[in-house]
This record gives structure tokens, C-alpha cells and sequence, in this order.
């Protein structure tokens, strides 16, 4: 489509050709527009009456003009912004198309494994799969408009100070929603979870360190609740809560604990290499050398495929690494294995 068109206005192809012959031939009658343009006879006099009800043309139908070709695209374009304006409105806030969308999708029985539901509510669903339960965190956060809790022991950092939950925080604090972080003593930091928490705190998060702080809650302005099916295992998948019971019991759990924790201060990061691993860790990095692969590597370590690739994640972040061969490297560089 050529640039010079009219189109972006909001005329069509025929509508514009007809404005061009009036244009060209001021005072022409109608039925000549139809001759010389060598169109639908039926078409070019509705063209021409859409063009008199937009303005831009007047006159009779023996006797027509064209209106100023100024006048004409200041006005059109005025119209076109001012619906991409109320367009733009309306998919600012999306949410309640999402809500509505949402209540048209049945809810799937307990019996199929769904969860326990009240009324067309999931009150409880279990997920399993990562991508699914990435997918409720993305959902939460966005139906989020007032607050959202976070209690987040160190060993979780790992997993969760990644790009997409930070660009996920960061979006939510520059709609106005409030965040309130709580994060552990217990463990070292690691360093991408430090750049997470410090990023966030940047941009006007609220972050707080909490003692004997064990378990990773996720709670969305109070009414939705998300924490691990096993608190030693993240990786095991997480429950998604929507009771207003137990999520008013874990509301009041964070309160208290938020109530006695300490102001985050701005600690410096972790450098890679001051942390020793842990025994585990030491397993895992020293399969992580001599493993061909993940399943087998997980397999002499006793551990799920899912458990041992976190901690392969953790060590390339304990390490500072950009890949596994650069982790072995380094690890042997500090008599790690």
C-alpha cells in the first residue's frame, strides 16, 4: 500500500478516488465522476455520500466541490488519533477483558486432578510444571493492583532472581503496586539474587530481613496465595491458593514477621568465588565434570533431573560463570574438585 494514500484516514480506495476527481475537477456533477473514473455506478455515489457526511464534500449532485485538501486531512486525522486514543484507553488496563475471558473457561473437576474449586474459583490447584506455575505467577501479578508479599528464604533466590521475575517486580511497581519483600539469614545471598533484591529496592520496592525465615510465600493483593508443595524442594512445583482462610492465615504469618524483621540494608554483592559450596553442591559440581549428561548426572547424585539442574544454577551463580565448562574451570582454580 503506497504511502500517500488515504487509507491511514479512513477512507477507502474508492471514496479516495472520488474526492481525487472532484479535486481535479471542481464543480463536476456526480454521474461524470462515475464516467471518468470508470467505476461501480452504485459504489461512487455512496463514495459521495459518505464524503458529504464527513465534510469533505459539497455542493449538489449536478454541481459538486471538493473541501480544501488542509482542512480535509487536519480533520481526518484529528478523528483517526482521537479513536487510536480511546483505543489505547481501553487496552491500558486489560484486565477486566482478562477476568471476563477467564469466567467463560470451565473449571476442570477434581477428579481430573485440577484441584478443589469454589463455585467457578480455583480455590486450590497444584502445579507441577514450571512453565505452568511461572504462567500463575505472570497471571497474579498482573490482576495485582494493590499489593503484592513476597517471603523468599535465600536458597530461593537462585531460582527466582531471574529476568523475567525482575522485569516481572519492576512492572508492577511502575503500575503503583506495592511490594514488600522478606528475605532470610540463614544462607549467603547468591549474587543474582542480590542484583534481584537491590533492583527491585531501586524502583521503590520495601525489603526486609527476616530470622528463621524457612518457606517461599507469594501473596497477590490478599486474596491469592502461592507456596511450594514441598518448602525443601521448590522445584517439586507450587500451590496455588485462593481459600480467603489460609490466605488470610499466611497474610498474617508475613505480617508478624515483617513486624520484627530489620531494614535491608544496601549490602554489597556477593563477589563469585567468597562462598564455599555446600556438601551437595560439591557433588553435584564434581558430576557436573565428569557427567556426559544431566539425567545421569542426577541419577548418581540421588536427586530428581529438575533438584539437580537448580543446583547446577547455583554453582554457575556461586562460581560466576557464564557456562558449565567456565565452572569447572574455575572450580578447579580454587581446589574445589
Amino acid at each position: 500500500m503506497g504511502t500517500h494514500t488515504m487509507s491511514p484516514l479512513g477512507l477507502s480506495s474508492t471514496e479516495e478516488a472520488v474526492y481525487r476527481y472532484f479535486l481535479r475537477n471542481p464543480g463536476a456533477a456526480v454521474r461524470e465522476a462515475l464516467t471518468a473514473a470508470s467505476m461501480d455506478g452504485e459504489g461512487v455515489h455512496r463514495a459521495a455520500e459518505r464524503l458529504r457526511d464527513l465534510g469533505l464534500l459539497h455542493g449538489s449532485e449536478a454541481r459538486t466541490w471538493a473541501t480544501d485538501p488542509g482542512v480535509v486531512v487536519a480533520r481526518l486525522a484529528e478523528e483517526q488519533l482521537d479513536a487510536a486514543y480511546r483505543t489505547l484507553r481501553r487496552l491500558a488496563d486489560p484486565r477486566p477483558i482478562l477476568r471476563s475471558l477467564w469466567r467463560d473457561v470451565p473449571a476442570p473437576s477434581f477428579a481430573g486432578g485440577g484441584g478443589v474449586h469454589a463455585g467457578s474459583a480455583i480455590a486450590l490447584d497444584r502445579l507441577e510444571d514450571l512453565g505452568q506455575a511461572l504462567a500463575r505467577i505472570d497471571r497474579a501479578a498482573f490482576h495485582a493492583d494493590a499489593e503484592i508479599l513476597a517471603a523468599v528464604p535465600n536458597r530461593a533466590l537462585g531460582p527466582l532472581g531471574t529476568a523475567h521475575t525482575l522485569t516481572l517486580g519492576l512492572r508492577c511497581l511502575r503500575r503503583g503496586v506495592r511490594v514488600r519483600t522478606l528475605v532470610g539469614t540463614d544462607d549467603p545471598t547468591p549474587p543474582t539474587g542480590a542484583d534481584h533484591l537491590r533492583r527491585l529496592r531501586s524502583h521503590g520496592a520495601e525489603v526486609r530481613v527476616a530470622e528463621g525465615l524457612s518457606e517461599l510465600v507469594l501473596v497477590y493483593d490478599r486474596r491469592t496465595a502461592l507456596v511450594p508443595v514441598d518448602a525443601h524442594d521448590i522445584d517439586r512445583g507450587v500451590l496455588c491458593i485462593e481459600e480467603s482462610g489460609p490466605v488470610s492465615s499466611l497474610v498474617t504469618l508475613f505480617e508478624r514477621l515483617w513486624a520484627a524483621a530489620a531494614d535491608l540494608a544496601d549490602r554489597p554483592a556477593s563477589k563469585p568465588g567468597t562462598d564455599s559450596p555446600t556438601g551437595t553442591q560439591r557433588t553435584v559440581l564434581l558430576l557436573m565434570c565428569t557427567a556426559t549428561k544431566d539425567e545421569a548426572g542426577a541419577r548418581a547424585a540421588g536427586m530428581s533431573l529438575r533438584t539437580y539442574r537448580r543446583h547446577v544454577s547455583d554453582l554457575l551463580a556461586l562460581l560466576g560463570a557464564c557456562s558449565r565448562a567456565q565452572a569447572a574451570l574455575l572450580a578447579r582454580e580454587r581446589g574445589w574438585v
